[in-house]
């Protein structure tokens, strides 16, 4: 299949910056992430071809060549190395890193805790969970929201995923996930250094790293104990699920599986809602006329009652502040993919191996996509404005065969905690740096120092 009539042009004659020797755009990129990668794509096209350290990467921002990438085509797509390089130290083998028949295997184990029913199942604790937290708060104080948030999540994926209760380890839990995510190579000179010298963030990483298996083991090892004594059935939870499962060989998950897959849901169950919310509770406060408008929802919907499972559909504009914020802020900024053969994309030939990011920053933000694209404007989300929308210009969970596995859990808790919390507290901005200003390119969108907001009890 090709993008253009005729040949494929050769992989240099595609568009991008000049960079530098050696380095190439790797200076520039780490100066402004999010503002090299809008450059690039403002000025040399939707499918465009820059340098990082002697290697090109190609950036994609058209929705038809995304769309081939992560669906049409995707079995002729890997996430490679540089996304292996990132997790792999970290997550092992889990569900983000394993590939094929490996992948599919261990998707199809996890799925079960996902279906609709057992979603439903959770939102009670969800909605507790968020009031524990908030009856921690005084009115007038000003608290890190990002760092509340992670907490939070924290609570809910260990609960609902794995039946556990968390909350005595969520320090050292939550303080082990930050400085991985921190941490995590990808984007420094550090990574040009062969893998056995020591750096000092390489052994905060690796000390991390050992903190987390240590916390993990133990909470799969009660699990083991409380599904040898009966207290718990083999599908209760992911954990369960996971120390129950055999292969057609009669053999049981290794160990290290286990763990990989439990650091995985730990990882990923809570960092991006975390972010979404943080984000929204600050989008929020920055326009006091879209937050009038959703408290008036939730008070007529809601009444006096707190939020449940059944309100989520009926709080239709609660889903377009959602899906907003996720255009404006997604939490997931970029998606990396490697062709594993030469392939054919904007009409150039992408060699095998080349790595491919794809940029949901960029294209959630492409004015040929939304008017006033830097406006946080939920009412943009009407019913005609979605038909007209290509499908691959909005993609926070990523699209096909690896579209986040919880989804649906993701957004029924971002929408829930927010819910709950909105209606007991007001968040105002305390420091006046905007908050965009003020991200980084990890793994996720991370802000880069404290979310200092005053809540006030309403």
């Amino acid at each position: 299949m090709s993008d253009t009539d005729g040949a494929p042009r050769p992989p240099e004659a595609a568009p991008g910056p000049d960079g530098l020797p050696f380095v190439g755009s790797f200076l520039e990129s780490r100066r402004d992430f999010f503002a090299f990668r809008d450059r690039v794509a403002h000025e040399h096209g939707r499918v465009a071809r820059y340098e990082v350290l002697g290697r090109d990467v190609f950036l994609l921002t058209d929705p038809d060549a995304i769309r081939r990438v992560l669906v049409t085509e995707n079995e002729k797509y890997v996430k490679g190395e540089l996304f292996q390089r990132q997790l792999q130290p970290v997550l092992g083998n889990g569900l983000l890193n394993s590939e094929g028949e490996f992948w599919r295997r261990q998707r199809h184990l996890i799925r079960p805790v996902f279906t609709p029913d057992r979603i439903a199942g959770y939102a009670d604790m969800m909605v507790g969970a968020s009031e524990r937290a908030s009856d921690r708060w005084t009115d007038g104080e000003v608290r890190d929201v990002h760092r509340e948030m992670m907490e939070l999540t924290l609570e809910i994926v260990a609960r609902a995923l794995m039946g556990v209760d968390i909350r005595d380890r969520t320090p050292a839990i939550g303080g082990a996930l930050d400085t991985v995510m921190e941490q995590s190579p990808g984007g420094s000179l550090v990574d040009l250094l062969p893998p056995w010298v020591p750096t000092p963030g390489r052994e905060r990483l690796r000390e991390a790293v050992v903190s987390l298996d240590r916390i993990v083991d133990e909470l799969v090892d009660e699990k083991r104990q409380a599904l040898r004594a009966g207290e718990v059935a083999p599908g209760d939870d992911v954990v369960s699920a996971l120390l129950s499962a055999e292969d057609d060989d009669g053999e049981r998950m290794a160990d290290e599986q286990v763990r990989d897959e439990v650091k995985t849901l730990l990882l990923a169950g809570h960092e991006t809602t975390a972010l979404s919310l943080t984000f929204t509770f600050h989008l929020l406060a920055r326009n006091p006329g879209v937050e009038e408008r959703l408290l008036a929802e939730l008070d007529t919907e809601l009444g006096g009652e707190p939020a449940g499972f059944g309100d989520v559909r009926d709080l239709e504009y609660l889903d377009t502040v959602v899906t907003e914020s996720m255009r404006l802020l997604p939490p997931v900024h970029g998606i990396l993919r490697e062709p594993t053969e030469d392939v054919e994309l904007g009409g150039y030939r992408v060699p095998e191996g080349t790595p491919l990011a794809i940029s949901q920053w960029v294209v959630h933000r492409d004015p040929a996509h939304y008017d006033d694209p830097l406006r946080f404007r939920p009412e943009r989300w009407t019913d005609e404005f979605e038909s007209r929308l290509h499908p691959l210009a909005y993609f926070p969970f990523a699209s096909g065969p690896r579209r986040c596995v919880g989804d649906r859990f993701a957004l029924m808790e971002t929408k829930l905690v927010l819910a709950t919390l909105l209606r007991r507290h007001r968040f105002e901005v305390v420091d006046p740096v905007d908050l965009e200003s003020e991200l980084e390119a990890s793994i996720t969108t991370r802000p880069r120092r404290p979310v200092r907001m005053r809540v006030h009890e309403r």
